[in-house]
């Protein structure tokens, strides 16, 4: 059924475009860029109604109407993909333990350093002129 409409749907949207595409538009001449040509009606001259505007009519209802269609088709019957898995074990994590607060571990990347030792890094930044060369 759903291929049915998928196809009716497609078959339509090709005849809507091609229909929209080939209509010249309601103020194409000269007259309509300057205001003249219908300009006592709010959307301009309305003439006879060719084949052309019939089908763009027709066209665009069965468009609404198999777009609708196919978001019912597709509502039907319809579950998860993964309805029938099963959800996976969470990770526990463990608690820190209160007697862990207190204690403080040094950064792991940075080495332990005795107090007055200067590392690498700040002794080229802090030297004198007269050092550095």
């Amino acid at each position: 059924m759903s291929a049915l409409i998928i196809v009716l749907h497609i078959i339509v949207c090709l005849v809507l475009i091609f229909a929209i595409l080939l209509q010249s538009g309601k103020a194409a001449d000269l007259a309509g860029a300057f205001g003249g040509g219908g300009s006592q009606t709010a959307f301009g001259a309305r003439g006879n109604t060719s084949l052309l505007s019939k089908v763009t009519t027709a066209s665009a209802i069965i468009f609404m109407l198999t777009s609708l269609g196919l978001w019912i088709v597709s509502g039907r019957g319809a579950s998860s993909v993964v309805g029938s898995e099963k959800a996976p074990a969470a990770a526990t994590v463990p608690a820190a333990k209160p007697e862990d607060k207190g204690t403080t571990t040094p950064p792991a990347a940075q080495p332990e350093q005795k107090p007055g030792t200067k590392t690498p890094a700040a002794s080229a930044t802090t030297g004198s002129p007269a050092e550095k060369k």
